[in-house]
């Protein structure tokens, strides 16, 4: 079965990624019509989750939001199939990187650093345009998925162009392995913890429920002092990206448990609320909660 569906994977790659641009987006309208009208893609879970961070939305604007939500998760999905034929100009002409001079300083002085993002906008372009646009020796952490055939794939394409790929089961063995090495680590940090993982994980009040948080982006930036930058992806225009840099500490190490974490959720809860509808609402955010 995996040998199979490696296969149709491979064949669905291709005609993607044979497409030009003005007709993939036509392909992905076609394909948001069926997620959201016929197969039914997590409605339930996104409407329970916008509704409860925005519960004085009329009808007619959760409707709007959901449509809006549909749109922006089949462009995501098609835009990361079609990553495989992308040349290095595209990806960096797509997928902007507009204030990499806020690295140089760490840089000069040898300071490895941790990038957090969230799913968000077009996350998946990520490992490629890093390993283009930075100065540094990029490593993005990812969770492998159960078709090894797909997985080694989909590893090859997301490091082609010079980002090294670390499973997140292996976290702390890569920190270590690259101590004396200036890194730059990329991490997403908006993942619902699982139930083995709760326990460590910190609870932060974001978009006005409490939430948990993992643990895993403070735990590695107090133990090895390194700062944290959030890069925030923004949508210039149907296909187009701009990825900007802020700082959320510069010494983690200062800042008091939970802290790091708390700026995190409060920078990414003002980029969702300015644009809500290019989050990943069908994440099952809030199950701890319920």
């Amino acid at each position: 079965m995996n040998f199979l569906t490696t296969v149709l994977f491979l064949i669905f790659a291709f005609i993607i990624g044979v497409l030009p641009f003005f007709i993939l987006y036509g392909f992905s309208d076609f394909v948001k019509i069926i997620l959201r009208y016929i197969v039914r893609y997590r409605v339930e879970v996104i409407q329970n989750n916008i509704s409860r961070v925005f519960p004085d939305y009329s009808e007619s604007q959760n409707v709007r939001l959901l449509n809006k939500f549909y749109v922006n998760l089949t462009d995501i999905f098609i835009e990361g199939i079609k990553s495989f034929a992308m040349t290095k100009k595209q990806i960096v002409k797509r997928h902007k990187l507009v204030n990499a001079e806020i690295l140089d300083s760490y840089l000069t002085e040898n300071k490895s650093l941790i990038g957090v993002t969230a799913h968000y906008n077009n996350w998946e372009w990520g490992s490629l345009s890093a390993g283009l646009q930075t100065p540094y020796k990029a490593v993005a952490f990812y969770k492998p998925i159960k078709n090894k055939y797909i997985d080694i794939i989909l590893r090859k394409n997301r490091s082609r162009c010079g980002t090294e790929l670390s499973s997140i089961y292996h976290t702390s063995q890569t920190f270590e392995r690259n101590k004396n090495n200036p890194t730059l680590y990329l991490m997403a940090g908006d993942q619902s913890p699982s139930a083995r993982e709760l326990p460590k994980a910190y609870w932060v009040d974001f978009l006005g429920v409490k939430t948990a948080f993992l643990h895993g982006i403070e735990k590695h930036a107090k133990n090895n002092n390194y700062p944290v930058v959030y890069i925030d992806i923004q949508r210039k225009k149907r296909g187009y990206y701009e990825l900007s840099l802020s700082v959320l500490s510069d010494n983690p190490r200062d800042l008091a448990e939970g802290e790091l974490t708390k700026r995190y959720a409060q920078k990414l809860e003002s980029i969702i609320r300015n644009e809500p509808a290019n989050w990943l609402w069908s994440h099952k955010r809030w199950k701890h909660n319920d």
